[in-house]
């Protein structure tokens, strides 16, 4: 699917580009894709190599495999592939939850883990496994809390109410991420991976059994002491005091409780995570800098190895970009639109939202100078930027990272959860604005 679309848009962009007269665009698309596919890996070094340092340190301290016990039944019936108490539970959970709370800088290399984790059980190395491609449809389509980026283009417009669209993309997310798991479950049967051979799983079985990587970080830490647990409440209650300081300071700048509720979310998220799991980690007997080092040094290795698929990705891409292929395809589906009162200014930022973070992100920004930012059309570009993903870009970072060639059914999955919160985007803000 990926190598038939890749075709596709390179042959695409250099023929329209001929026949308008945009080949030299069509040439700076392809050189602009590739320094900024390399720029993107390279600037993800530091941001991997810190959350797979925390995250390290969650697994060997239990937090990771507390997440998951607490969450089995659900992710058994999801990944019914993937053993229960195997590291790549809590590493998809990890993700999930800092994509719901709009973490991106977090859930980028705790989504590569987590691949890292799924590629273990995988018994044809270079192809998705059903578990990787439902992870993928969950993760492009993840339930969004709090859409940070999108209410930070709408506050520095100067909206009246900026988080309005916490609501309608927390629906509209819902929408999706129900439409990615029931694509992804049905089209799984059409494409169905190939029979593993017996030597494979006898090797996998083998492997499984001998104690290594897997079993050492899903071993059942200590439990905490009473003086731990005396410390970890002191640390929470000066966290509280914290949250409160924040609440208190919000409330001068913006009206609102679930505005103020937005900035000590923002605001104290990461922080948290940065300091609670070292705290859990040091109170186990653990030593937190040894640990965080040794996770921290495959972030390095992991982004030079996605650097191939980010060029091969952003390159066609941008060409086809310069060749006007956007614009053209917004011509002839606007008729289509207007029959479905789908607002044909939102053409742009939907077909780009799966292409391009940055450029969807630029094409937002114009709706609301143009539009202003309490404007239907730009809540409702808001509501959709914040509900849905750059499903390509993200296959090509967590399918490189484990250097997966044959995604399967990955793609559409990821199309179609991208394409039912774009329309639940404009039904539900047409429903709660106007």
């Amino acid at each position: 699917m990926l190598n038939t679309i890749w075709l596709g848009l390179v042959l695409a962009a250099v023929f329209l580009g001929g026949f308008s007269g945009r080949l030299p665009a069509v040439t700076e698309g392809a050189i602009k894709g590739a320094e900024t596919a390399v720029t993107l890996a390279l600037g993800l070094v530091g941001v991997m190599a810190l959350w797979l340092g925390i995250m390290r340190l969650a697994e060997k301290a239990g937090l990771v495999q507390g997440l998951a016990t607490l969450l089995r039944p659900v992710m058994r019936r999801l990944f019914p592939d993937v053993p229960p108490d195997h590291p790549a539970m809590g590493s998809m959970l990890m993700n999930i939850a800092a994509n719901m709370l709009g973490l991106n800088n977090a859930a980028t290399p705790l989504g590569i883990r987590a691949m890292k984790d799924l590629e273990r059980l995988n018994p044809h190395p270079g192809t998705a496994t059903n578990a990787m491609c439902t992870f993928l449809a969950i993760n492009t389509s993840s339930v969004q809390l709090i859409p940070v980026t999108a209410i930070a283009i709408l506050a520095a417009a100067k909206s009246v109410d900026p988080t309005a669209i916490i609501g309608t993309a927390f629906l509209a997310t819902v929408c999706s991420t129900a439409a990615g798991i029931i694509a992804v479950k049905s089209l799984e049967r059409i494409w169905r991976s190939p029979p593993a051979s017996l030597e494979t799983l006898r090797s996998e079985t083998a492997q499984a059994s001998v104690p290594g990587d897997i079993s050492e970080l899903t071993q059942s830490s200590s439990p905490l002491s009473t003086f731990g647990r005396a410390v970890v409440l002191v640390y929470l209650l000066g966290f509280c005091a914290i949250a409160y300081m924040i609440w208190q300071g919000a409330a001068v700048a913006q009206g609102g409780r679930v505005s103020k509720l937005v900035n000590v979310v923002s605001a104290l998220a990461i922080p948290f995570l940065l300091s609670f799991v070292p705290l859990i980690a040091s109170l186990k007997k653990l030593k937190v800098y040894e640990e965080f080092t040794e996770g921290a040094k495959e972030g390095f290795s992991v982004a030079l190895k996605i650097i191939p698929f980010l060029v091969a990705l952003l390159v066609a891409i941008s060409m086809f970009r310069g060749a006007g292929g956007i614009e053209l395809i917004g011509q002839f589906a606007g008729p289509f639109l207007n029959y479905l009162h789908f607002p044909s200014e939102l053409l742009p930022i939907s077909l780009m939202r799966p292409l391009s973070g940055s450029g969807s992100l630029g094409i937002l920004s114009e709706l609301v100078k143009q539009y202003g930012p309490d404007h239907l059309i730009s809540r409702t570009a808001a509501t959709l930027f914040g509900s849905t993903e750059t499903t390509f870009y993200v296959i090509a970072v967590y399918f490189g990272a484990v250097n997966i060639r044959r995604t399967r059914h990955a793609v559409p999955a990821g199309l179609i959860a991208d394409f039912v919160g774009m329309g639940a985007s404009v039904v539900i803000c047409r429903i709660a604005f106007t």
